[in-house]
């Protein structure tokens, strides 16, 4: 990119552009059309008027190569002063299109009625808007309610009521019951959903020439109905049952069954070791679990049932990976897909779902603390409509879209994705296979994806192995991101390959069913930054006093979630609740605020940026995990070492955490090959904990520092390994 350190669009000469890998033929009509598109910004127009412009034009385009796009984005921002205007935008709401966003059509038709004369239109009034719907939450979600595929068996009382002092979080939708699978499998009106609306649709690895399969919502209710009915022969209402297992079809009707049929799911992901799937299972009392024979990722076949095996003696019921038969003998017990199908037999098609309160049970969440143990985070039917209301409001799920997110029922996101597309008219797309490569890649492109999901680390490897190239990406209308720090050049070349389709950040937790911060179709948005709170989200953020800043004043510190938030917990299963949550927060405007743990930026310009945790916990590969659950692997992981410390590191570039693991031998004056360390470090990590997690770096030191009541400082070790690495270029 020699023409940005040079300064400007109009410094590019052919050359630069033949650099960039454009074809000499085409490097001319390329300049001549960028330059054209660049003047009509103005003389003198600032980078993001000149950027979009640019942008409008399409004069970069999905085929251009990667070196194109770096070259013009970098020479146009060359000049651009990110400490006096924040960072700078790639995409921006245009007028038109604002007025059909869901959230536009909403504010054109309730705006001029609730926010009077100073309603202008969806772009300009967004900000009062979205006060509004903080200061006004029933309004806001008597509003939203009526947009969603969600039936009310009974109707609520009132949407919130805070007479109940001890519900911090408030009283939401008194009264109500309904069945939230339900509101899944029915046909909508409103949202044109009929029987035969498409409702799933799904490539198995391996058959990447084929034709998509498709599922109709007839056909995927018939289904939850036979699991629903199989499941009644065998547990008794209110039974937590677990799922681990890829996010297949197959687990998703089994998803849709469980609460459908009254019982509750517990969710485990797919990647834990045995130990992991055991703390889960004895945690939430789990009477069976649903799991497959092999896990099939990248054409191998990794065992997933004997790590459950391994992991609990609960009863499992086993689906095979491929085909119709199993690939492994089952213990005693234990029960093949087909014949607890079986059990269905001669039950009836029609199927009474189990209606409760919007606050019973439906799903057990983990999610890690700064303990040992995960966090048993209960869902209840309130959760599913907060992840329904978040998409449609922010990342615009309309019916008709087809929306793809690759991850897994074991975490957030997969129910999320769910309940996003279902409850909001839209299709699922499911890949059975590894994310990583160019067939998924092509699976976006032959299913029609209009909205697809991602975390960084996935971005990465797509970008590392060019998978997108030849392919179609046009349809998608908008992307997303979660679960790490995102690298601004691979987000530069995902949206490229869409026309510069805008990607939502998002940034929340298990616990709040939702993104506290997000990205909005009526809000430029700037890569790796947030450009707002979710609608009807308040919050502050705090000085080390745990004083609140003054609201859009540019500042750092730890945020304080006002506590009126519909959908987050108000009880966990194996923790304090208002211990972990509210505990020493400081009181805002009468109420405590409730904690979340992220320390955040808010730029000039108004953008969010997280800049980590205010505990131990960290964030490797998009899974939340705590430094002492690496800790206890590590501390046994050679009978020499004292103890170790395990803290996460951001780049200097940005992008996704590291592990750094510093260790204490117990003889201080030993010498110890730091690479064997981490090479054990790697093994037990990988076997008693998460396979995905990487060992970056390790360090021998002779002591740790601590408090005065002997507790670890981890927070000083990082910045001092921080400051350590950006020295030698370590990371």
């Amino acid at each position: 990119m020699a023409a940005s350190a040079r300064g400007g669009v109009w410094e590019i000469q052919p050359g630069d552009v033949g650099a960039a890998g454009l074809g000499a033929a085409d490097a001319g009509a390329f300049l001549a059309a960028l330059r054209s598109a660049a003047a009509a910004a103005g003389p003198g127009a600032a980078g993001d008027a000149v950027w979009a412009a640019v942008a409008a034009a399409g004069v970069l385009r999905p085929e251009h190569p990667h070196a194109l796009h770096q070259l013009v984005y970098y020479s146009v921002y060359a000049g651009w002063d990110r400490a006096a205007r924040g960072p700078p935008p790639y995409w921006f709401p245009s007028p038109i299109d604002s007025r059909q966003t869901n959230l536009g059509r909403l504010m054109e038709a309730n705006g001029p009625k609730l926010l009077g004369p100073a309603y202008k239109d969806p772009i300009t009034s967004f900000n009062l808007f979205y006060k509004f719907s903080v200061e006004n939450q029933e309004v806001y979600w008597s509003m939203v309610l009526k947009q969603l595929a969600v039936k009310f068996q009974q109707e609520p009382k009132s949407i919130l009521s805070t007479s109940d002092r001890s519900k911090r979080g408030g009283t939401w939708l008194q009264g109500a019951a309904l069945n939230i699978a339900e509101c899944c499998l029915l046909p909508c009106p409103s949202l044109n959903r009929r029987d035969d609306s498409t409702a799933i649709v799904w490539r198995d690895e391996g058959h990447d020439d084929y034709p998509v399969n498709r599922m109709s919502l007839k056909e995927l209710r018939s289904q939850v109905i036979t699991v629903a009915n199989a499941l009644d022969t065998m547990f008794h209402k209110g039974d937590p049952i677990a799922i681990d297992m890829p996010m297949t079809c197959n687990a998703v009707i089994i998803y849709l069954a469980i609460i459908l049929g009254g019982f509750v799911v517990v969710s485990i992901a797919d990647s834990f070791a045995p130990q992991e799937i055991g703390t889960r299972m004895g945690v939430s009392k789990a009477k069976a679990i649903f799991t497959q024979d092999f896990i099939i990722r990248g054409g191998k076949k990794v065992p997933l049932y004997r790590r459950v095996v391994q992991g609990s003696s609960s009863k499992a019921v086993v689906i095979p990976a491929n085909g119709d038969y199993l690939g492994v003998t089952l213990r005693n017990g234990d029960m093949s897909w087909k014949d607890f199908l079986c059990r269905a037999s001669g039950r009836s098609s029609i199927y009474s779902p189990v209606y409760q309160s919007v606050d019973a049970l439906t799903n057990i969440l983990f999610s890690s603390g700064t303990t040992g143990e995960p966090k048993a985070i209960p869902w209840t039917q309130l959760s599913p409509i907060r992840c329904a209301a978040d998409t449609w409001a922010h990342m615009d799920v309309r019916p008709q879209d087809i929306g793809c997110w690759p991850t897994n029922l074991g975490w957030v996101m997969g129910p999320i994705i769910l309940y996003a597309c279902f409850l909001n008219g839209a299709t699922l797309a499911l890949y059975h296979g590894s994310p990583l490569g160019r067939d998924f890649c092509k699976f976006v492109q032959d299913a029609g994806v209009t909205l697809l999901g991602s975390v960084p680390s996935l971005v990465k490897s797509w970008k590392a192995g060019n998978c997108a190239k030849g392919l179609d990406w046009t349809k998608i209308r908008v992307l997303g991101t979660t679960g790490e720090a995102s690298d601004i050049d691979d987000n530069l070349w995902l949206t490229s390959h869409t026309s510069y389709k805008p990607i939502v950040e998002c940034c929340g937790g298990t616990e709040l069913a939702s993104s506290y911060i997000q990205g909005s179709l009526l809000q430029p948005q700037a890569f790796g930054a947030f450009s707002g709170a979710s609608m009807s989200t308040g919050f502050v953020i705090l000085d080390e006093q745990g004083t609140p800043y003054p609201d859009d004043v540019p500042c750092a510190g730890e945020v304080g979630l006002f506590p009126l938030y519909f959908g987050a917990t108000n009880w966990l299963l194996n923790a304090d609740h208002d211990k972990v949550y509210f505990d020493g927060m400081p009181i805002y405007n009468g109420r405590q605020l409730r904690r979340h743990g992220d320390i955040i930026q808010r730029t000039v310009g108004g953008y969010y940026i997280v800049q980590g945790r205010a505990d131990d916990t960290m964030n490797l590969g998009g899974i939340k995990t705590s430094s002492v659950e690496i800790e206890r692997v590590c501390n046994r992981a050679d009978e020499r070492l004292l103890e170790t410390a395990a803290v996460s590191i951001k780049p200097a570039g940005g992008g996704p955490e590291h592990l750094a693991i510093l260790a204490v031998l117990k003889d201080r004056s030993a010498q110890y090959d730091v690479n064997l360390l981490k090479s054990k470090f790697q093994r037990a990590i990988q076997k008693n904990l998460n396979p995905l997690f990487k060992v970056s770096y390790v360090k021998v030191v002779p002591e740790f520092p601590r408090t005065a009541s002997n507790k670890l400082l981890r927070r000083v070790l990082r910045d001092q390994l921080k400051q350590e690495l950006s020295n030698h270029s370590k990371l």
